[in-house]
């Protein structure tokens, strides 16, 4: 049986029992042993695990906390005959541990559908014979056979076979990811229809699938500031009411000799001051803040980062791979021949070519001419020869081989094609950039932060991308160290309020990831860098997880503030009335137990993705 099950029956037994000798007790005057005696059972399994906890700490040298402040007062309600009372404030916090514990296990298993990414085995072939190992077992080199149904157990290589691969867990793509020889997977992968052998790359502890469950579970390790101020709060605020209600349960009755009155007033002033709905909801709302962002694909390395997202006001991008596609692709031909027959052509000499532009050129045709051979001019191009010479290059190439050729200015990479000396035309080739970086500078800018975009790519492509998405302030030319040395320029001049997040896409960026106030990752599953220097790591390479990241923080932010003021003003109104003999032990019960119950249903609200 589950400890939530458990607590659930313990407290609907105790109701049970404690309603009927309420109602009873106040139609009937019950005798005191009988009433003692019931209440004492109810007291006994409703509270034995709080009375356990407070003796424990106590020989641990850490009683000042909560179940303490429970015990004390509990058992000094016996001590003064209000046994009702005293079960009653055990049973209603219970109930508002029970409704932490459902909080705190339905983020949990927001962040455990990330879990299910773990692979249970590998099968390793050693000499043409299969062998059944732990991942973690795997070495790099070693060959995989990955069966249908299986999950990819370390990242690899394909050798052999063809099929489709789940990635959602991994990337946020639906469609199934088609695999053949010499593709890279991904560890946490689920093979869906093909039998495949692979290379693995990397050992188990090294692959994607151990950093991302390793972001997760240390997700909760760092502390926000708000988190860091309850903790310090409780560590001074616990003895200091204790000392008060210790003061206020002794001089008084020196004075008046009224110790029953003034003791009462003490363990009322007790079971108020217990700052329960402080120390469960702050770091409740922060826990529920990082399983809500999980269901959104946004893995947060802990509350700190959730509160320095909601702060971040300057956002600098990297340009390739995060705001535009990082894939080149042909976007237009400048010539008299027909399109498609320019790029024929041309594909005949970038056939042996690896050359990203190379790439872009033959994805646009569907077969190429044979014979030719080819021969590479480094800085220059491509030339191809068999009764024809085919150049494809820069207008460097044009001019060594004196080829009049009529010059192209569109932003991208120009690409100039001669045939036996013929100037023949032009094509461009550029990055595109991703529609949904449209989406994401329009909500910043909207909300009046400042953008920034920093690039390795030259000033004319720089400014175009900058211009097309409005951003604000751009620097191209940019070596990585370069891109370090600007962030750091940010940084030093930004104002003290002011919060630096860098987004990049987690390879080339890492020293610039790790040195922002905050870094986000795009598109960094798969990159080592990607997790290891990231705060915040966009799992569906969707720079619209910006929006849903800002948003999470300030709604989780704001409800952890809430939480806060409402609690100290309840606890300190009724700490003052319950000091002055104005509040009885049912006000307590209610100052302290139901404002921890609203908080914690509060901080619930922070696992909900719907903003």
């Amino acid at each position: 049986m589950s400890k939530e099950k458990w607590n659930l029956i313990r407290i609907i037994v105790s109701a049970v029992v404690f309603i009927p000798c309420f109602i009873l007790h106040m139609l009937v005057e019950m005798p005191p042993y009988v009433l003692l005696s019931i209440t004492l059972i109810v007291y006994a399994l409703i509270g034995y695990d709080i009375v356990y906890k407070s003796v424990r700490n106590i020989f641990h040298i850490r009683f000042l906390d909560e179940n303490f402040l429970m015990v004390i007062a509990t058992v000094g309600a016996f001590i003064i005959g209000e046994y009702l009372e005293a079960v009653a404030v055990m049973i209603f916090y219970q109930i508002g541990e029970l409704f932490q514990s459902y909080a705190v296990g339905k983020s949990r298993k927001s962040i455990a559908a990330l879990m299910d990414i773990r692979p249970e085995k590998a099968t390793i072939l050693v000499d043409g014979k299969e062998k059944t190992v732990d991942p973690e077992e795997v070495l790099e080199g070693d060959i995989l056979l990955i069966k249908v149904g299986e999950k990819v157990p370390v990242d690899g290589i394909v050798l052999k076979g063809k099929s489709s691969l789940d990635t959602k867990a991994l990337t946020g793509e639906s469609v199934p990811m088609d695999v053949a020889p010499q593709d890279e997977v991904l560890s946490g992968s689920i093979n869906l229809s093909g039998v495949l052998t692979i290379r693995a790359t990397k050992m188990y502890f090294d692959s994607t699938v151990s950093k991302i469950l390793d972001l997760v579970e240390n997700a909760a390790g760092k502390k926000a500031q708000s988190e860091a101020f309850i903790t310090k709060f409780a560590k001074y605020y616990t003895p200091l009411v204790v000392l008060a209600a210790v003061l206020l349960g002794v001089i008084p009755p020196l004075l008046d000799g009224q110790w029953e009155q003034w003791v009462f007033r003490a363990l009322t002033f007790l079971v108020v001051s217990c700052p329960c709905a402080l120390v469960i909801s702050v770091p409740l709302s922060f826990f529920c803040g990082i399983g809500g962002s999980s269901k959104d694909g946004i893995l947060v390395k802990g509350g700190s980062y959730l509160e320095l997202m909601d702060k971040a006001n300057v956002f600098v991008f990297d340009k390739t791979g995060t705001l535009t596609k990082g894939v080149f692709e042909v976007v237009d031909v400048k010539s008299d021949l027909p399109n498609d027959e320019v790029l024929k052509i041309a594909a005949i000499a970038e056939k042996n070519s690896n050359h990203p532009i190379a790439k872009s050129i033959l994805a646009k045709v569907d077969s190429v001419e044979e014979g030719y051979e080819t021969e590479e001019i480094a800085g220059y191009g491509m030339v191809a020869r068999k009764e024809d010479v085919i150049l494809v290059g820069n207008a460097k190439l044009m001019e060594r081989f004196d080829i009049p050729y009529v010059e192209n200015d569109a932003i991208g990479s120009v690409v100039y094609v001669a045939k036996n000396q013929r100037f023949i035309g032009s094509i461009v080739i550029s990055d595109t950039v991703k529609e949904d970086a449209f989406e994401t500078m329009e909500y910043l800018h909207k909300n009046h932060l400042k953008t920034i975009m920093l690039t390795g790519d030259n000033e004319k492509v720089a400014i175009h991308v900058a211009e097309t998405l409005k951003i604000q302030e751009v620097h191209a030319n940019l070596l990585p160290q370069n891109k370090v040395a600007l962030v750091e320029q940010i940084l030093a001049s930004k104002d003290k309020k002011d919060v630096v997040a860098f987004v990049g896409d987690g390879i080339n960026d890492a020293p610039v990831l790790m040195r922002a106030d905050i870094g986000i990752s795009m598109g960094g599953i798969g990159s080592d860098s990607a997790i290891e220097a990231s705060d915040l790591v966009l799992m569906y390479d969707d720079l619209t997880g910006i929006i849903k990241a800002k948003k999470m923080a300030h709604k989780t932010v704001t409800i952890v503030w809430e939480n806060i003021l409402f609690a100290l003003i309840v606890k300190f109104s009724v700490l003052i009335l319950s000091a002055c003999g104005f509040a009885n032990m049912w006000l307590a019960i209610l100052a302290d137990v139901g404002v921890a119950v609203l908080a914690i249903l509060n901080a619930m609200r922070c696992a909900k993705t719907k903003q």
